[in-house]
């Protein structure tokens, strides 16, 4: 694994959370608690998008880097092009459903007093557009990823971190309308989608590939290897994203500003494990067929690499949250925001090991496995974080989360072991 790759990625995950860690005090400030967490749900929906590419980016990555371990370069476009036209069906039916569930008043769940309905929904709406964009860039992303494209995705990565934070943040010095904000994420999920298809179209053309169209027989390829991971892409990001909705919905917008604050500080950290394990998939996937007798002993090096580093930022967070966040927030900040990021330091640890068992097993082709996982985890997870939630309120949350990952991170590890034996 060249460390110039880990870098770019590094860079391309730290650079947007410096733009973040200077712009959402600010935002804050001009926003008032209340709004900003409704901009913080929107980022969570733009995050969900992901999961309309039904797992097809990572299966594409999967599927080029086994043609290029087996030097097979000649279907590359063509099993690009049958990548695009799934994802953007997908990504079409799923940005109708958005747009329909806001007509219906989806947005009558988000408990706000000082923003009307009307607003809300017209937030929502423009969100349905921005789906199913986010949906074809994860296609193309995929590819780039394939072929090792780091330093390109990471430099538009920080500018789409950028725009991500900025863009509100200019706004905001204007209005705190929320359409008005949120138009601004739609508009850089626009053109990134631009860049990334740009991207992957060079780097095709500079490995001298051929073939155009669908294929039906690259589709069922694909499906192969993400008929479950699609699965894994629907559930998984529920995962993610439930813990703040179910908090509007539960207790107030306001409170999902005193969970997420902490939570983005701390899950952020996690840039070094997605650094890493974003190029070890693709890496893993051509040494399983150029080299099976080496790669488990690279998996190993990094897996051991990765949770001593872990540790050490996972523990430092823990102990000097309480200085750290007075100092970023000052007025705003609520108590249990520390309580919360301490208690999510725990389950980031747990989620830096499974992230790698995750990428290992996939690189193996073995998503039905993290797919079972994931389903099990979607209604365990859900119960425990109402029960949770009536019993401690937003704390509550925040141990459920945690909980999640120790779980998720011991299961993959014993189906890691198992699938090797």
């Amino acid at each position: 694994m060249k460390a110039s790759n880990i870098c770019w990625n590094l860079s391309g995950l730290a650079l947007p959370l410096f733009v973040a860690a200077v712009t959402v005090p600010t935002l804050i400030t001009r926003l008032g608690q209340e709004r900003f967490g409704v901009l913080a749900l929107a980022w969570g929906l733009i995050g969900y998008a992901s999961a309309l590419d039904l797992g097809v980016g990572r299966a594409l990555t999967q599927h080029v880097g086994k043609l290029i371990g087996r030097r097979e370069l000649t279907s590359i476009h063509q099993a690009l092009m049958t990548a695009a036209r799934i994802t953007f069906v997908a990504g079409l039916v799923g940005g109708i459903a958005i747009f329909l569930a806001g007509i219906a008043g989806a947005t009558r769940f988000i408990k706000s007093s000082s923003i009307s309905q009307h607003d809300l929904t017209l937030c929502m709406l423009m969100l349905s557009i921005a789906l199913p964009i986010q949906a074809m860039s994860a296609t193309y992303k995929g590819l780039n990823e394939a072929f090792l494209n780091f330093k390109a995705i990471s430099i538009l990565r920080i500018v789409l971190g950028i725009m991500n934070f900025g863009g509100p943040y200019l706004i905001s010095a204007y209005t705190d309308n929320m359409p008005a904000i949120t138009a601004s994420l739609v508009i850089s999920r626009m053109a990134a989608f631009f860049v990334y298809r740009k991207l992957a179209l060079q780097s095709i053309s500079k490995n001298m590939t051929n073939g155009s169209g669908y294929s039906k027989a690259i589709a069922r390829s694909l499906f192969g290897f993400g008929g479950w991971l699609t699965v894994s892409s629907v559930v998984s990001p529920i995962l993610v994203q439930a813990d703040r909705f179910v908090i509007a919905g539960t207790i107030s917008a306001t409170a999902v500003f005193v969970y997420v604050l902490p939570y983005e500080m701390v899950v952020q950290s996690l840039i070094v494990v997605g650094a890493v394990s974003s190029v070890i998939f693709p890496e893993l996937a051509r040494l399983i067929h150029e080299k099976p007798a080496e790669w488990d002993a690279y998996f190993k090096r990094w897996m051991w690499r990765v949770a001593f580093l872990m540790a050490f930022i996972c523990t430092s967070l823990a102990i000097l949250l309480p200085t750290i966040m007075p100092l970023w927030i000052k007025s705003s900040l609520d108590p249990n925001s520390i309580i919360i990021g301490q208690v999510l330091c725990i389950g980031v640890f747990a989620n830096s090991i499974g992230s790698m068992f995750y990428s290992l097993l996939h690189a193996q082709g073995k998503t039905k496995s993290t797919a079972k996982l994931h389903l099990i985890e979607l209604p365990l997870f859900i119960c425990g974080l109402f029960f949770l939630i009536q019993q401690f309120g937003v704390i509550g949350a925040a141990w459920a989360w945690a909980g999640r990952m120790i779980f998720d991170s011991t299961i993959l590890g014993v189906i890691a072991k198992n699938s090797n034996a």
